[in-house]
């Protein structure tokens, strides 16, 4: 199981590539070779950048919705558009696809953070705007995490 960590500031190259951080290549070093899926954030004006073995678990879970049911149809039609199979190079970069950037307003400089079993990729604006959001992390954190025991008990 992933869990990748980190932020790495990277610079987006006249084409839309940029250089995959090595701390994350080397954190990925098992699955580097199944490739990845690009794609919109559900929740945020960012990409999310999937190993090739995440996304097909969360292409199962698509799989187990009811297409007979309109809105598992329109939802599944909407998280698959701009999903996008994408690789490294043979010099380490990754290309974003054009629409993807435009949709996540990348300019040159993007930042790369590890969460868990994904990769986001913000703009360097967009980062900076969510992490000064006025969030109570105390109150989020006991409404999200406090009915939850601890894992060893």
């Amino acid at each position: 199981m992933l869990n990748l960590l980190g932020e790495y500031d990277c610079k987006l190259d006249a084409k839309g590539r940029l250089m995959f951080p090595a701390a994350l290549k080397r954190q990925l070093e098992d699955v580097l070779h199944e490739g990845f899926v690009i794609n919109r954030d559900l929740f945020e004006k960012c990409l999310v950048l999937y190993p090739r073995g995440e996304w097909n678990t969360v292409s199962r879970q698509l799989d187990g919705l009811n297409r007979f049911i309109k809105k598992n149809v329109s939802f599944i039609r909407r998280f698959n558009n701009g999903a996008t199979p994408v690789t490294l190079d043979g010099t380490g970069r990754l290309l974003v696809p054009m629409a993807l950037a435009a949709y996540a307003d990348f300019e040159k400089e993007v930042k790369l953070m590890g969460n868990g079993d994904r990769i986001e990729i913000w703009s360097k604006l967009h980062y900076e705007q969510m992490l000064n959001e006025d969030i109570d992390m105390g109150a989020l954190s006991e409404e999200v995490m406090g009915d939850h025991g601890r894992q060893d008990e």
